[in-house]
């Protein structure tokens, strides 16, 4: 029973930060909603028996979040104050989702393993965790299909190593034997005009 409640509360939660995110009018707003959905999604993977999916929902998709929320802080015109501002207006809501939150939280650590559907007992891995499992499939079975991916994925970075620091014809190089060697008298000049004169360029 526990594990059908914490299934439709993280499901609920998740469409409903789904629905936020796009809906949302502040760009900062969505990018919270965002991680609340990925957070409830992470809860449904852990009730599934997923802990290895989980935790990269929560550190590849959350961090790649973060580094979106510094993105849209760099890039947009926010106007920080007026977010402050209506920090005691908004208090009471973000009491309710820190609640939602650590209610979560304890359904989940309670329904883990709990129900015939939720407890891995239909997947044959010898009483092994998540993530042995997975990691003596990947290194086994698809040695060859990781390997490969991780070739590719080299020859990717490679080619864009390589594209950045391609020849370009009609740019000035950098000179750094040049820059180095530079010496104040080559490049500035102590000057005294007189009263009225200027500089003569």
């Amino acid at each position: 029973m526990i594990a059908l409640i914490a299934f439709y509360l993280f499901a609920t939660v998740t469409i409903a930060s789904a629905i936020a995110v796009i809906f949302a009018r502040n760009p900062v707003h969505s990018v919270l909603w965002l991680i609340l959905a990925f957070f409830n999604s992470a809860g449904l993977m852990v009730l599934l028996g997923a802990e290895f999916i989980a935790m990269l929902v929560v550190i590849v998709y959350v961090g790649a979040v973060a580094v979106l929320f510094l993105f849209v802080v760099m890039m947009l015109d926010i106007d920080f104050g007026q977010l402050r501002s209506g920090f005691s207006r908004n208090l009471p809501f973000a009491v309710l989702i820190a609640l939602v939150l650590f209610a979560e939280i304890l359904i989940g650590v309670q329904a883990r393993g709990s129900g015939p559907a939720m407890n891995g007992a239909n997947a044959a891995n010898n009483g092994q965790s998540n993530i042995v499992a997975l990691g003596e499939q990947l290194y086994s079975r698809y040695l060859m299909p990781f390997e490969l991916a991780g070739l590719i994925l080299l020859v990717a970075m490679i080619g864009a190593i390589v594209l950045t620091h391609r020849q370009r014809t009609g740019t000035r190089g950098q000179n750094v034997s040049k820059q180095i060697g530079r010496r104040p008298e080559d490049s500035t000049r102590n000057l005294n005009p007189g009263v009225g004169e200027g500089m003569k360029l």
